[in-house]
């Protein structure tokens, strides 16, 4: 019990000082509605939010509602996505993924993780991060920025699987807290504690990690 005290003592600790570094930490990728959202959710695995973005700019002035994903021939979508890394495997499972939400959920995404997950190209952590900022579901989704700051500040364990993480992180912070959780420590990951040259010297945590670059 004691041991667990300490760990969620510790985990506060790191909250507090993520936030004061990224008080407004939030999702970077560009939607105005569900389907944009989700597209830009599944191009954005390994790759940018960045990348993505800039294809996206274009992309949805063309590509406005679910049907128009579904309806395009393949080779049109592969091409029109094409600036993308593994854009084939994304444009075949774009294109299945709106047409299973027409015609299994009259074109609206499942407030369920279950289904979401049934779709094509959508996984565990896609599903997480649409169910928290389109449907403000308390989630906690694991990208590679989020499982090396919780393995690197001593949050979850070197081999822990990213669902491991997640559950770990859950157990830490309050529900509540989830998303913002989510965000803080992905921005952490992807701007601060960086896989290579992370900011070591600079950092406010750099007395609790268990990987300091110094």
């Amino acid at each position: 019990m004691g041991r667990e005290v300490k760990a969620q003592e510790k985990a506060a600790i790191i909250h507090a000082k993520i936030s004061q570094l990224y008080p407004e930490a939030h999702c970077e990728l560009n939607y105005s509605n569900s389907t944009e959202l989700m597209v830009a959710i599944m191009l954005s695995q390994q790759a940018t939010d960045l990348s993505v973005n800039r294809l996206t700019t274009q992309l949805f002035k063309k590509y406005r509602a679910l049907e128009d994903y579904a309806s395009k021939p393949l080779g049109e979508l592969e091409l029109d996505i094409r600036t993308i890394g593994l854009y084939k495997n994304k444009a075949k499972n774009i294109r299945q993924m709106a047409q299973k939400v027409i015609y299994d959920h009259e074109g609206v995404f499942p407030n369920d993780q279950e289904k979401l997950e049934m779709l094509p190209g959508v996984g565990r952590k896609t599903a997480n991060v649409f169910l928290a900022e389109w449907y403000h579901e308390p989630r906690i989704a694991v990208d590679t920025h989020v499982s090396r700051v919780a393995k690197r500040l001593g949050l979850a364990k070197e081999k822990d699987t990213p669902e491991k993480v997640e559950a770990r992180l859950m157990q830490l912070y309050d529900r509540s807290l989830w998303i913002e959780t989510h965000h803080k420590l992905l921005f952490f990951g992807r701007y601060f504690c960086k896989a290579i040259k992370p900011k070591c010297h600079e950092c406010p945590l750099v007395d609790i990690c268990l990987k300091p670059q110094l």
